[in-house]
């Protein structure tokens, strides 16, 4: 099988597969109960999976530190989005952080 086909497969096979998973949630929904308990914990689950994917890809490039410049321009990111400035103030400020940081020799 060439490397080609055999990504198209795979491209193939993951799109039904995401296809079949959105659509299950709502055909099963009035299925399925759970109890309020396991619901809080999944919207709480969710919400870590976000976070830590989110850390992830602040903290590290491949398997190293990425720098302190990277973390401290999502800190001012995230300072602003939670004093409510607009996204493109938010993105600005965050990028301006890392870039200046980087400037001035602060990998």
């Amino acid at each position: 099988m060439t490397s080609g086909l055999s990504l198209g497969i795979g491209i193939a096979v993951l799109a039904v597969g995401t296809y079949l998973i959105r659509l299950a949630g709502p055909l099963l929904r009035n299925r399925l109960t759970v109890s309020a308990s396991t619901e809080e914990l999944m919207d709480r689950a969710t919400v870590v999976l976000l976070v830590a994917v989110a850390l992830t890809g602040a903290l590290f490039v491949d398997h190293d530190f990425a720098g302190w410049a990277r973390p401290a321009g999502v800190a001012v990111g995230i300072l602003a989005a939670v004093l409510r400035a607009p996204l493109a103030v938010v993105v600005i400020l965050a990028a301006a952080t890392a870039a200046g940081l980087r400037a001035v020799g602060i990998a």
